[in-house]
């Protein structure tokens, strides 16, 4: 069954994983006051004058996806991850990189408003 909220769709994850996407939500709502939550392709997802960023669970990795011109932008801070065009995989055995989910929300929000 499909998580209806971000607070399901956290809590199918086992605890470690539930930990850092609740760290991850709580840095972007932190950083995009004014942005709502929602659901939309099966994942939490930020809007803020439309989809803002979204974030997922998997296995090994955080998935962080704040759209090609959010991974453009931090090319340089993003190195160290794996990146695609609209998306970048944050590994489970390392802390999220808090200051740097937070530039790129704030980017974001610039960008969108």
């Amino acid at each position: 069954m499909a998580a209806k909220t971000i607070d399901e769709y956290i809590l199918q994850f086992p605890n470690d994983i539930q930990e850092k996407l609740q760290l991850m939500r709580n840095i972007i709502s932190k950083n995009a006051p004014g942005a709502t939550e929602a659901m939309a392709y099966g994942i939490p997802t930020f809007r803020l004058d439309g989809n803002l960023v979204h974030f997922a669970g998997y296995k090994t990795h955080i998935g962080f996806y704040p759209t090609p011109s959010g991974i453009a932008a931090f090319q340089k801070e993003l190195a160290p991850y794996k990146t695609a065009k609209g998306s970048v995989k944050f590994p489970l055995t390392e802390p999220l990189p808090e200051a740097l989910i937070a530039d790129i929300v704030r980017f974001r929000v610039k960008e969108n408003g």
